[in-house]
């Protein structure tokens, strides 16, 4: 039996061989060299190996244009990247990182290949994203040299790399990998071994629902990649990223989360295999969720599914004057969106006093614009002047819209309803801004559901670009065409969406943030690693347990029960570590503890 690895048994690693040379091998190999290694290229195809070469050296000579190498260091790097058809080429390596097609086989026959080749202290490292690396190391000579070393695309840019380890690897072997990664620049995370690890394991998921609210036909690709772009401030909306990942290569990861975990929500929507077997695998075939000016361009092309660009055939009603029902952060947001828009606002509250204070902090808001030199003295009074405080919904009698951002408790919202529907003229719109109740159920309690529809802000809701319009079975055509073009007049975005739990960003989102509490319950990641990864592998502006905080625990705790009773789903079912904090009271920044604990104060 072969001796363990040890701190001392492992050389420096400063020949780095890269097996694979399509877009992510190259990426690797070009991080390598600029940073000082020896690499060793090596793919089958010579073709490949060739086009590696090609695009080290346009890499490089970009770098220097844009002045972050000299001549001199892009020569240096050049130099240092030999490029092979043969395996035998790693013999002299100290670590050698695959990336070969995601394939069982394909990975075993490499590492088994490598086993008669490399030296006895070599670390072997795959760069799998969805399959077992203890699986690969088992079938290995020397089990306990082999581990995970997944970069993300595009490697030069991207910052995290997930040190994946088995039950069978070394801690040294571990060690020199980290050691290295630091050494790179990078940001390396320790995950343990199951599929997706933490980035993809938390994204892919995340992913996979969003290609089935596309497939139940609940709202519009464009519209759910929208609601996630400006309602989570993501990069990229889900679809679109699937196109860009590869539509064949989501499915594969998923295949393997689902057969691990046997979890539903990771069970690939069934869009994912009717694309994939068409060929329509994203933007490398040209087509996906969307369609490309040619395959490989990010060029998005009109199709038969791109919404018209006309309004419609139903014109809305006319909107003057807004009544904005409540006192809060939110209500006090929409009420200063409308005024600063020009409308007459009317905020109503339980009592006078508290609508006054609504007013007084819309005028601390507007006095901040004025600070930053985002709108002028004279705009921002204006726009106070508009708003008319007070203790009475009998003051709705004239508003053209009639919107509650009350208490999230459903008997609250339909006594308010009820109320809307005495006071309110005829024809007058009414909304709630619910983001996790049946607007239907609200509807309901008026003679007039048809008038009724949903509004989604999101806080703070002078800033955030989204608003969410969620049409009942019984809402109005005229209804829906009015808030539509009140959202453009208030410079908002809006995306339709039908009346179901968690609409369309809550619906994705707690998902998400429930399987990264899980992910911390089951011991696999510590929360700082997780919210790195997610930064810095999904460019998500917060960490998983970051937003959490700052929603609040108990926010978060019901909106998940919502989702799990709407769609009865057992991997909805909140996390118990997340019921647990909030039953002991730890509620996030507002408490000063939740996930971290926060200075008081």
């Amino acid at each position: 039996m072969a001796a363990p690895l040890s701190d001392t048994s492992l050389s420096p690693l400063k020949t780095i061989a890269v097996v694979g040379l399509g877009t992510m091998g190259t990426g690797i190999a070009e991080v390598l060299a600029r940073a000082g290694r020896e690499v060793v290229g090596i793919d089958i195809d010579e073709a490949a190996a060739t086009k590696a070469v090609a695009a080290l050296d346009a890499a490089t000579a970009r770098a220097v244009d844009r002045g972050r190498l000299t001549e001199q260091e892009r020569d240096d790097t050049l130099a240092r990247f030999r490029t092979f058809t043969d395996l035998r080429a790693a013999a002299d390596a100290d670590l050698v990182v695959e990336v070969v097609p995601e394939s069982y086989d394909i990975k075993q026959q490499v590492l088994q290949a490598l086993d008669g080749i490399v030296r006895p202290d070599t670390v072997l490292a795959t760069g799998t994203n969805a399959l077992s690396v203890t699986r690969l190391a088992a079938d290995s000579a020397r089990p306990e040299r082999v581990l995970g070393l997944h970069f993300f695309n595009p490697a030069p840019a991207m910052k995290l790399v997930e040190v994946v380890s088995s039950v069978l690897t070394a801690p040294a072997a571990v060690t020199a990998v980290t050691n290295l990664a630091l050494d790179l620049g990078k940001e390396p995370v320790a995950v343990g071994d199951r599929p997706g690890f933490v980035a993809d394991g938390l994204l892919f998921g995340y992913l996979n629902q969003a290609a089935a609210m596309y497939e139940a036909k609940y709202a519009s690709r464009e519209d759910i990649d929208a609601a996630m772009r400006l309602g989570c401030g993501l990069p990229m909306g889900p679809l679109a990223l699937l196109d860009l990942i590869g539509i064949d290569t989501a499915r594969t990861v998923l295949e393997a989360m689902y057969a691990a975990s046997h979890d539903r929500l990771h069970a690939p929507a069934p869009i994912l295999k009717q694309l994939s077997e068409a060929g329509l695998t994203g933007r490398k075939s040209g087509r996906g969720f969307y369609t490309y000016e040619a395959p490989g361009s990010p060029v998005v092309v009109r199709d038969a599914a791109t919404p018209p660009e006309d309004a419609g055939p139903v014109s809305g009603r006319p909107v003057r004057s807004v009544g904005v029902a409540g006192s809060g952060t939110m209500a006090s947001g929409i009420a200063e969106v409308f005024a600063k828009a020009g409308y007459e606002v009317v905020i109503a509250a339980r009592t006078e006093e508290k609508a006054r204070g609504a007013k007084a902090r819309i005028g601390k808001s507007l006095a901040r614009s004025v600070d930053k030199g985002r709108m002028t003295t004279e705009a921002a009074a204006q726009a106070l002047d508009r708003i008319r405080p007070t203790g009475s919904y009998d003051d709705f009698a004239d508003v053209d819209l009639a919107l509650e951002a009350v208490a999230e408790d459903l008997e609250v919202k339909q006594q308010l309803f009820a109320t809307f529907d005495k006071v309110c003229k005829p024809g007058a719109v009414l909304a709630t801004t619910t983001s996790s109740l049946p607007v239907v159920a609200c509807a309901r309690a008026t003679m007039r559901p048809q008038d009724v529809i949903g509004m989604h802000f999101f806080n703070p809701a002078p800033a955030m670009k989204l608003v969410e319009v969620v049409r009942t079975v019984l809402t109005g055509d005229d209804v829906h065409a009015t808030v539509r073009e009140v959202c453009a007049s208030v410079r908002k975005h809006p995306v339709d969406c039908g009346d179901r739990a968690g609409f369309i960003v809550n619906a994705l989102l707690f998902p998400y943030l429930n399987n990264a509490v899980k992910m911390v319950q089951e011991h696999y990641a510590s929360l700082d690693d997780i919210d790195a990864a997610m930064k810095l592998g999904g460019g998500y502006p917060m960490g998983p347990f970051e937003l959490l905080d700052v929603v609040g625990l108990d926010v978060s705790l019901a909106i998940e029960k919502v989702l799990h009773r709407e769609f009865r789903d057992p991997g909805l079912a909140p996390a118990p570590l997340l019921e647990h904090l909030v039953a002991a009271g730890c509620l996030g920044r507002k408490t000063g503890r939740g996930f971290r604990e926060y200075a008081k104060r």
